[in-house]
């Protein structure tokens, strides 16, 4: 078999778009005379040293999929590079396949093992990756969003709206979790979209080691100040990362919990709904608060919904960035957009050396983005702790204005005395 194939593999969660991407890709192939095969499962098949989970892709039979949702190559988050034997077979598979390049949809995960594979081949292979996550937390240029980001905030803005109506109407409130394992981008999106009260971040708290209390006392503050206002309802959004931040202590009941092949805890099995939903409850007796406290996570069913204009739009010019940067004899790189072109980051620039992974995007809880976001939502601050303000807080609760502002004063960030 000649080496003139081109492989396209999806690795780790969907996200809008990714058809569009394989179509782009595959119809510029064809065009350049290449063949495409599409490789099942990601990466899956391959660290066995398996070739026969491959379908051939034609540029007719590819030609109205850009629209769909999911993946039509399916996914798989198996890691490549988790032992060598793994990574050699991977070698060996694709050069089985007669490949000439590889393009790996996927996100940090993903790309960082098709970083190993292109070192491995040294040139032999072609590599290029396209960055996909709902997540948006990979360091592409001037702030772009991920493919798939936009069109899973749109639609989980309208589950929400759905769910603040919902609230109101039944005297409630909801917490719900969104994905986001290392980033509150989804989260924040998904609230001020929708108008939610509230979204709660790793970022806001310095994304380091998290006791469980703080972040209660951010949805509990929430839920007084609202009811101060005369409303007994609400939905606050929180990012699934908060987990990973949580202390051994907080969550000391989840030792055990399964991890994937990266070493992740599998946050889908973390039920940090459930957790916050108790410990909310908890406090609000404490402190005499009635409130009925419902969770709800809202995820799985964005990561496969078809695409927005926007993503089909995006996700099309990356899968033809990738196979022009290919076909120009180039390796190693991650394609991404920047000012309407389609531009390489190499894959070694956006390594972390600390962690031999890609470097993660973070929300920058100083951007306007972020500060007007946060303007509309329900937090305390420092005007709350002034008199009669806070007399109308702390009648909300069973609680004394002086322990009221003892309580809450951390998360509100207030100076250790009144001012």
């Amino acid at each position: 078999m000649g080496k003139d194939a081109l492989g396209i593999l999806v690795g780790g969660g969907p996200a809008p778009g990714i058809n569009a991407v394989i179509a782009a890709a595959t119809i510029e192939a064809a065009r350049n005379g290449l063949r495409t095969i599409g490789i099942l499962d990601g990466y899956q098949h391959l660290v066995r040293g398996e070739t026969s989970q491959v379908v051939e892709l034609s540029a007719e039979g590819v030609a109205r999929v850009q629209t769909t949702g999911g993946s039509m190559l399916r996914t798989s988050r198996t890691n490549p590079a988790k032992d060598e034997q793994s990574l050699k077979n991977c070698v060996t598979a694709l050069d089985g396949l007669g490949l000439r390049y590889l393009l790996a949809i996927g996100g940090d995960d993903t790309t960082s093992g098709a970083s190993k594979i292109a070192a491995q081949m040294r040139g032999n292979l072609g590599v290029v990756t396209v960055p996909k996550t709902i997540d948006n937390d990979l360091p592409l240029p001037d702030d772009a969003p991920t493919f798939g980001f936009e069109t899973a905030r749109a639609v989980a803005a309208g589950v929400v709206a759905s769910l603040i109506e919902d609230a109101r109407t039944a005297h409630r409130w909801y917490l719900v979790i969104s994905m986001g394992r290392k980033s509150g981008a989804l989260a924040v999106g998904m609230c001020a979209s929708a108008g939610a009260q509230l979204a709660v971040i790793p970022e806001e708290f310095g994304n380091k080691e998290l006791r469980l209390e703080p972040v209660v006392d951010t949805l509990i503050a929430a839920i007084v100040k609202r009811r101060a206002a005369g409303y007994d309802h609400g939905v606050a959004i929180v990012a699934e990362g908060i987990a990973e931040h949580l202390s051994p202590e907080s969550l000391s009941e989840l030792e055990g919990v399964s991890r994937d092949a990266y070493g992740h805890v599998r946050l889908a099995d973390v039920p940090l709904g459930s957790v916050l939903r108790d410990a909310v409850r908890k406090r609000c007796t404490e402190i005499g608060l009635d409130a009925t406290v419902i969770p709800k996570d809202i995820g799985y069913e964005l990561r496969c919904v078809q695409p927005i204009p926007f993503d089909v739009e995006y996700a099309r010019a990356l899968g033809y960035g990738a196979m022009r940067y290919l076909l120009s004899g180039e390796t190693g790189a991650l394609i991404a957009l920047s000012h309407g072109r389609a531009v390489p980051l190499r894959l070694e620039d956006i390594i972390d050396p600390a962690t031999g992974r890609i470097r993660v995007r973070s929300v920058d809880v100083c951007s306007a983005a972020y500060q007007t976001a946060r303007r509309y939502m329900v937090h305390l601050d420092a005007s709350d702790f002034v008199e009669p303000q806070l007399s109308r807080l702390a009648a909300e609760t069973n609680l004394p204005p002086v322990r009221f502002r003892e309580m809450f004063g951390t998360v509100a960030q207030l100076p250790a005395a009144a001012s």
